[in-house]
């Protein structure tokens, strides 16, 4: 990661300054988004996330674990990454992150258009 991408996800809450990514992390960001290319709450496919389940700065232990690792995207008007990973606001992790995209993934696949 950047020294630039890194000091404005800590503007924006998403990172602190003292908690840096490994470097093995930008490998493995891509090789999760080729294999999990949808978001997992609205399967799209533009402005994806890589989500840590355990958040990597109370867990660095799991950061590079592809276990802990969830697809969630931050599109201008639909961010499910902020939405179901941060519960809205970036400093806040969402234990039941699982749990709440496979629910809303199920209702969103499963939702009637009458129009």
């Amino acid at each position: 990661m950047g020294i630039f991408t890194h000091i404005m996800d800590c503007l924006l809450g998403k990172s602190s300054l003292e908690v840096r990514r490994s470097g093995s992390w930008p490998t493995l960001r891509k090789h999760h988004l080729e294999t999990h290319p949808t978001c997992a709450v609205c399967g799209g496919t533009k402005f994806l996330q890589v989500h840590h389940v355990l958040d990597f700065h109370s867990h660095p232990e799991s950061e590079l674990d592809p276990e802990n690792l969830i697809t969630l995207c931050e599109h201008p008007f639909f961010n499910d990454h902020l939405r179901y990973g941060h519960l809205g606001d970036y400093k806040c992790i969402n234990a039941d992150v699982l749990k709440d995209t496979a629910a809303w993934h199920k209702k969103l696949s499963n939702r009637k258009e009458e129009f």
